[in-house]
């Protein structure tokens, strides 16, 4: 894994949306209410799920109000039962792989926003499974070197103890990786021993990078992309392009 800054990314998509942080709060208010419904209740401490939206809420930036009027909205509304899940999966450029997760209240409306995003980006929606078996689904949390003052071996047996799979160094961060069941109790772990997360979340991890050399190429993956993240409908985009 080592070579790619995620850190660098995440720093990028965080400036990119302090520009429209009003879509990203309302994408986050809509997975609080997702949580709420699925995860058994409204009370964090009884529902593992909506913890680890509440954290990647904070490390977007949203205030604690807006995450307290999310949740109780959530509680007693139920437009969170008009929700479902979708994933589509599809090429970019040169054979990239590209991953897009939704939450929707209009299926056909969200199949035909995504169509057309990768549509004018010159790339095809595929069928289901056609790209995800090239990520590995991960709990994924990334440590800003700036804020965290432990040191590396230190930190790394604290999160190994804690029961992460993986830890690397980067050159501004560390990346430490979980399965999908463990990243609550290590994401908490490290929360009640005050390491400051850039980032928290169930990602998904490519296995292999993908480095696109034309122009066109690489101009036609970011209109597919800026145009997925722009949609209210999607959560996550997910891709092996390598920036």
């Amino acid at each position: 894994m080592s070579g790619h800054s995620k850190f660098a990314n995440i720093k990028h998509k965080k400036e990119k949306n302090d520009t429209a942080k009003g879509k990203i709060f309302t994408k986050i208010g809509r997975e609080i209410a997702v949580a709420v419904k699925e995860g058994g209740g409204a009370d964090p401490a009884n529902n593992s799920r909506l913890r680890d939206v509440i954290a990647k809420a904070k490390a977007n930036n949203m205030p604690n109000d807006n995450i307290d009027r999310s949740i109780k909205k959530a509680a007693g509304d139920g437009d969170a039962n008009n929700y479902e899940r979708i994933t589509y999966e599809g090429y970019g450029p040169n054979g990239t792989a590209i991953i897009v997760d939704a939450l929707t209240d209009n299926r056909n409306r969200t199949a035909s926003n995504v169509r057309s995003a990768f549509t004018k980006g010159k790339g095809n929606i595929g069928t289901s499974g056609c790209v995800s078996f090239m990520f590995d689904r991960k709990g994924q949390i990334i440590i800003d070197k700036e804020e965290c003052e432990m040191d590396a071996d230190d930190l790394m047996m604290q999160v190994l103890d804690a029961g992460a799979e993986d830890f690397s160094e980067e050159e501004d961060s560390y990346e430490v990786l979980t399965s999908p069941d463990d990243f609550s109790e290590v994401r908490l772990a490290l929360e009640e021993a005050d390491i400051p997360m850039a980032s928290a979340e169930i990602t998904m991890i490519p296995q292999t990078w993908v480095k696109l050399e034309n122009e066109e190429d690489v101009k036609n993956i970011q209109k597919t992309l800026d145009l997925l993240e722009d949609d209210d409908d999607v959560q996550e985009v997910y891709h092996n392009w390598e920036e």
